[in-house]
């Protein structure tokens, strides 16, 4: 509109003015997203016990006595609470979409008395959720009414799938390691196993994120690779390929960490009809734009920054580190390329996983050299599995070979995952623990390591002495801290 004012000759030197202007829009559009978003997670709710009428939005989470449901109140305003509803066979119907009357007294979230720094109210705010309430058996009902959503579909669907795991009849570390793996249940995932995972430094194939969500495009990729690499079939595939992996993300609960890898792999696929290269920084920043142009309170989630600090570490560092060595054995290709996604990654969330946790896993180069492959396999064996399974029941003996000789492979290499899991876990030194690091230390850290690895691969004297200035202040600041200590 400015332009419509100005003379012809003025307008190009006036052209920064729609970037300031679009700037502007959307720094607004995203503080108005914020500002409801922390209204509608801030407690509101009286002090006093009354009736409200809400939503069942996911699966529930047994607990010893009760069983915690994730529910939208839609009156008398719209939040979200979790609601630890009293163990009984009416409880244990409810399903996501699922319409409840109930009388509670809501309370804020608090802190627990062994949870150190970790700031739970903060968390919960976070994930948008505003307070919780205990309801006995008699003190909620059933309207009779299901809203539809496509959240509450998705995790219809996602019950469904559960359940036909089940059909699969694996022991229950088996079935709880392919949930987690594949649709990002981990409910049924123990305490001992979770921790093997951390302390080994694999954490991360337990919680559906880009490394699955690739799994499944690659195998995705391949079932379409009949349509060519060139041409309208070639434009046809990507769209397909689009299709199939948001259908995946709609089967897989929708999570925000699924969210986030189909954003970037449309956004490849998109590239690639267009004959633009996928994965790059502008593909990166593209795909948290729109995230948190919907979700501004994902800046603050863990999962959140450690993902895109994954990404970003791998394009940044895996390139440099694949021009020092260029393997022409391709199992060595295969190896190297893993050792250097692994490194790359885990360089771009050491400061992180030392700010938010204080710990680090010692041996994760080497358990991710095995685990990730086997991850691999596992997944691309349960693809045909799956396919077998729904044509069991021709009775056909050949699909009964090939469904036996699957689950074998499947439940061969999960067994190998966790042997390869525990023994990394009880190794001397597998885990640095008690490192503790303040925002600044972090922000100096994390400049340290990318200015560092800038100077390894150009080696230029500005890159070292600004490497080095950063180091000296971050020992500085610790030697700081002890003083203070």
């Amino acid at each position: 509109m400015f332009s419509l004012f100005v003379k012809k000759e003025y307008r190009f030197k006036f052209r920064w003015l729609f970037g300031a202007g679009l700037f502007l829009f959307i720094f607004s559009l995203s503080q108005l997203q914020y500002q409801q978003q922390e209204q509608h997670a801030q407690f509101s709710f009286s002090e006093n016990e009354q009736y409200y009428l809400g939503t069942i939005t996911d699966i529930p989470e047994t607990k010893p006595r009760t069983i915690a449901y994730n529910v939208k109140i839609n009156n008398p305003s719209e939040k979200k609470v979790i609601l630890y509803i009293q163990q009984s066979e009416q409880a244990w119907e409810l399903e996501p979409g699922d319409e409840i009357v109930f009388s509670a007294r809501i309370q804020p979230f608090k802190n627990f008395d062994d949870a150190g720094d970790f700031d739970y109210p903060r968390y919960m705010k976070i994930k948008g959720y505003s307070g919780s309430a205990y309801i006995p058996e008699t003190a909620w009902r059933k309207t009779g009414r299901s809203s539809f959503s496509i959240t509450s579909a998705s995790q219809k669907f996602r019950v469904k799938a559960l359940d036909f795991y089940k059909s699969f009849e694996p022991d229950k570390d088996a079935y709880a390691f392919i949930s987690a793996l594949t649709l990002g249940y981990k409910e049924d995932l123990t305490d001992s196993m979770q921790e093997a995972f951390r302390v080994s430094g694999t954490a991360h194939v337990l919680a559906v994120s880009g490394l699955h969500v690739g799994i499944i495009y690659i195998v995705i990729n391949m079932l379409f690779s009949f349509l060519g690499k060139q041409g309208s079939t070639y434009v046809i595939r990507q769209l397909l390929i689009i299709v199939v992996l948001w259908f995946y993300v709609f089967v897989a609960g929708m999570s925000a960490s699924i969210f986030r890898a189909a954003i970037m792999l449309t956004i490849n696929c998109t590239a690639k009809i267009f004959n633009r290269r996928g994965f790059t920084y502008n593909t990166l920043a593209a795909a948290a734009f729109f995230i948190l142009i919907y979700r501004p309170f994902s800046l603050f989630d863990v999962s959140f920054q450690m993902s895109f600090g994954a990404v970003f570490a791998i394009l940044f560092f895996q390139p440099k580190l694949n021009v020092l060595y260029t393997p022409t054995c391709k199992v060595v290709k295969y190896i190297y390329n893993l050792f250097t996604v692994s490194l790359s990654a885990q360089l771009g969330v050491f400061p992180l996983v030392l700010f938010y946790f204080g710990t680090f896993p010692t041996y994760f180069f080497i358990t991710n050299l095995f685990v990730v492959p086997l991850v691999g396999l596992i997944i691309y064996a349960l693809v045909p599995l799956i396919i077998l399974n729904l044509f069991s029941s021709f009775n056909i003996w050949l699909i009964d070979f090939l469904n036996t000789v699957f689950h074998w492979i499947v439940k061969t290499f999960v067994e190998t995952t966790f042997h390869i899991v525990y023994i990394a876990e009880t190794l001397p030194f597998a885990q640095i623990s008690d490192i503790n690091i303040t925002v600044v230390q972090l922000i100096l850290l994390v400049f340290f390591i990318f200015i560092s690895g800038y100077w390894l691969f150009t080696r230029r004297s500005r890159s070292l002495l600004a490497a080095l200035s950063t180091f000296l202040l971050l020992l500085l600041t610790f030697t700081y801290s002890l003083i203070i200590k």
